[in-house]
């Protein structure tokens, strides 16, 4: 049976956001941010693309730019929410459906034809979604992910397009390398210095000779300029979660030490969630007594995978649960409601110097170690809990961790 895959697209998500709350922006230069010269660019209209600017550019650049555009700070609160009215339209009507980010999702519509045609079911899904929620929203359809979402990028803005099997090939040749998933900039870089600028350039190219340049990498890019792509719709899981617990050897109350383990530990999974280009709403603190109670408090909070939105919140929750007095036997912290989003989802809370120091120290994480940088607090935490890369797999729940 022939496969059908379906890629929806929200068109410039937060600054379609910002419009359905005040139309007054509709059809005008927008770009959303850090509004001091510090803050970086988090989206931007249409319009202002145009002069050049887009994501993670420096506002001060940004404003050079686009002096006419007008710069807003954003809300995550909202952009969560509208995220949610959107995932509640699409899992109403849908067999499987993964959700890849606040605004990227993949259907699963292999069998379908013969009850409805799926381009027809994949239309009227785009056009409920644009009437429930007032957003616009994009979609391309074909045989596996990876045409589909290239399908999706031509199509915008708010339209979409069907690549009929068999039409793969020729609907990749004309477009740039760049349009391939996967490929960044050190990766265009590299197929530039070899003179492949179209994806025809590499349909054309001996496999073996991608290999040879590029070892495995080279041969799954290879692959997707075919057109060819088995990677599965992944059923999307609302509560995957990514945890760590520390049992004490021997039961405290020392509040210096609870609260340095806490934060150690929340640091840890700010970092694992970064590094897994993931993003949580929802967090979970655990607290077991001597006498076995356990007790947990969590609280739901706009996607985020930033250590100073995520540690605060950890600290209060543990505030409010922890009135009991009694010596601690086990602390934990939880990260739920994860989807998928890079960590720029917070850079309009937040000036330049913050997100580069967050790549400074997760790089020199990844380099010598998750706990190679901690905050002053945390040193007194010997262990904590940790997990693997999640490599797009559900993540893990991790293991305790004795003292």
């Amino acid at each position: 049976m022939d496969r059908s895959i379906l890629h929806l697209d929200l068109d410039t998500f937060f600054v379609s956001v910002e419009r359905l709350m005040d139309s007054r922006l509709s059809g005008k230069p927008i770009i959303i941010g850090g509004t001091g010269d510090r803050g970086v660019v988090a989206a931007c209209s249409y319009e202002t693309r145009k002069f050049g600017v887009h994501s993670a550019m420096p506002m001060r650049m940004a404003r050079e730019l686009c002096p006419e555009a007008i710069v807003i700070r954003g809300n995550s609160a909202n952009y969560s929410k509208y995220s949610n009215l959107v995932t509640d339209v699409i899992k109403e009507d849908v067999p499987v459906y993964e959700k890849t980010s606040v605004d990227e999702f993949y259907v699963d519509l292999t069998g379908m034809d013969r009850f409805f045609g799926n381009f027809k079911f994949a239309s009227e899904l785009r056009d409920k979604v644009i009437r429930e929620t007032g957003l616009p929203i994009s979609f391309g359809l074909s045989i596996n992910k990876t045409v589909s979402k290239v399908a999706t990028g031509e199509a915008k803005p708010n339209n979409k397009i069907y690549v009929q099997k068999g039409l793969e090939r020729p609907f990749l040749a004309p477009l740039s390398v760049r349009k391939i998933p996967m490929v960044g900039e050190k990766t265009y870089q590299t197929l530039r210095n070899l003179g492949v600028r179209r994806i025809q350039t590499l349909q054309e190219m001996p496999l073996e000779m991608m290999q040879s340049v590029m070892g495995k990498h080279g041969s799954v890019i290879w692959h997707k300029a075919q057109g060819v792509d088995q990677s599965p719709v992944l059923p999307y899981q609302e509560r995957k979660s990514i945890s760590t617990e520390r049992t004490f050897a021997k039961d405290t109350i020392d509040m210096v030490k609870l609260e340095g383990i806490i934060v150690a530990m929340t640091e840890n999974l700010a970092y694992q969630l970064r590094r897994g280009d993931k993003l949580t709403s929802c967090i979970t603190v655990k607290i077991r007594y001597s006498d076995f109670n356990t007790h947990t408090l969590q609280a739901r909070i706009p996607y985020t995978a930033a250590d100073h939105i995520l540690i605060p919140k950890v600290k209060e929750l543990f505030k409010r649960l922890y009135d009991r007095r009694l010596l601690v036997r086990l602390i934990g912290v939880r990260c739920s409601h994860l989807v998928g989003g890079g960590y720029q989802m917070n850079l309009f809370e937040e000036s330049e110097e913050l997100s580069n120091l967050y790549s400074a120290m997760d790089h020199i994480r990844q380099r010598f170690g998750d706990r190679s940088v901690l905050r002053a607090v945390s040193l007194g935490a010997k262990t904590i809990g940790r997990t693997n890369p999640f490599n797009g797999e559900p993540p893990p729940l991790l293991a305790n961790r004795h003292q």
